[in-house]
């Protein structure tokens, strides 16, 4: 497909960036089309499921969204896989400094399973997902987010079984965890 990007207008820069691209694009027919779009440019992230195939567990962690909330979840509040924003560092830097910040486990060895678009009609992220196996003697602190984010994370330790009846039941409702938790009953991570 052929594309040119005809002008670009910030419309927002508060948290993130939101602009209005003009562009357009040939056609099935060979013809030129214009269009206009809102993009969302919230940089890339990363996201990380902790497992434990002894104890058949994973980490999971549960955060207020406002968007969910403003979106029918009544309490706003999700279950999710650790993950963050990159900043200036690879992926797996990410995954792992995150990891760190928001359950206190402090990982080494992650293996990357594949990156994906959240959003592609709207959202520019491309999420970058890993799995490392994790133990007890990981755990350095209590985790939780950092306070200059505004972060409140619980942090809770789950049965593998559990985790997918959860997404089964509607209470996880997160793609990048559901991706992940599948990913993990696919390759038999956790039995």
């Amino acid at each position: 497909m052929t594309v040119r990007i005809e002008k670009e207008t910030i419309l927002s820069k508060n948290w993130y960036v939101l602009k209005k691209v003009d562009f357009s694009y040939k056609n099935k027919k060979d013809s030129w089309e214009k269009i206009s779009r809102e993009v969302y440019d919230r940089g890339n992230g990363a996201a990380i499921l902790l497992y434990n195939q002894h104890k058949n567990t994973v980490i999971l962690t549960k955060q207020f969204r406002i968007p969910t909330y403003l979106n029918g979840n009544s309490n706003g509040m999700m279950i999710e896989v650790p993950a963050g924003i990159i900043e200036n560092e690879s992926p797996k830097d990410s995954i792992i400094r995150e990891t760190d910040e928001e359950t206190g486990y402090k990982i080494k060895d992650v293996q990357k399973v594949m990156e994906t678009y959240t959003s592609p009609g709207a959202v520019t992220e491309k999420l970058h997902l890993f799995v490392a196996e994790y133990t007890s003697e990981m755990k350095m602190h209590e985790g939780g987010g950092l306070d200059s984010e505004h972060e409140e994370i619980e942090v809770f330790e789950v049965s593998m079984g559990d985790a997918l009846q959860m997404v089964h039941s509607g209470e996880i409702t997160d793609a990048k965890t559901i991706i992940l938790l599948q990913y993990a009953q696919i390759k038999n991570l956790v039995v």
